[in-house]
């Protein structure tokens, strides 16, 4: 499990960013190694999900995430699943390597610093 930080990179996470890039990056070199023996390597790689961290966040801060996605909305942990259970079936059969973002645009937007 990988993060859309991993590929836009965000202010003040740097270390979080850098290990989910890191995870992306695991994801290319081991499809690669394990493709031989049928085994595929994908990422995913979420935004913002709701989960009980961001429950405790301040209002404000939960504006600003949604602010920042294009699709106007933080995702929910189904969407997330439902990657998942695509990659693990057989209607996956010829993807590895990919990183799949499912960040409700967040990964291309650009949001202009305040």
């Amino acid at each position: 499990m990988g993060s859309a930080a991993g590929q836009r990179g965000f202010a003040g996470a740097a270390s979080y960013t850098a290990a989910k890039g890191a995870v992306i990056a695991l994801t290319k070199g081991l499809s690669q190694e394990y493709a031989a023996y049928g085994i595929r390597v994908n990422c995913i790689a979420p935004g913002w999900v709701e989960t009980p961290i961001l429950e405790n966040l301040p209002h404000s801060m939960r504006n600003a995430m949604v602010g920042m996605t294009p699709l106007g909305r933080i995702g929910q942990p189904d969407e997330i699943a439902a990657v998942a259970l695509f990659l693990a079936g057989d209607e996956s059969s010829y993807v590895t390597a990919q990183t799949f973002l499912v960040d409700g645009g967040l990964s291309g937007a650009y949001v202009t610093p305040e």
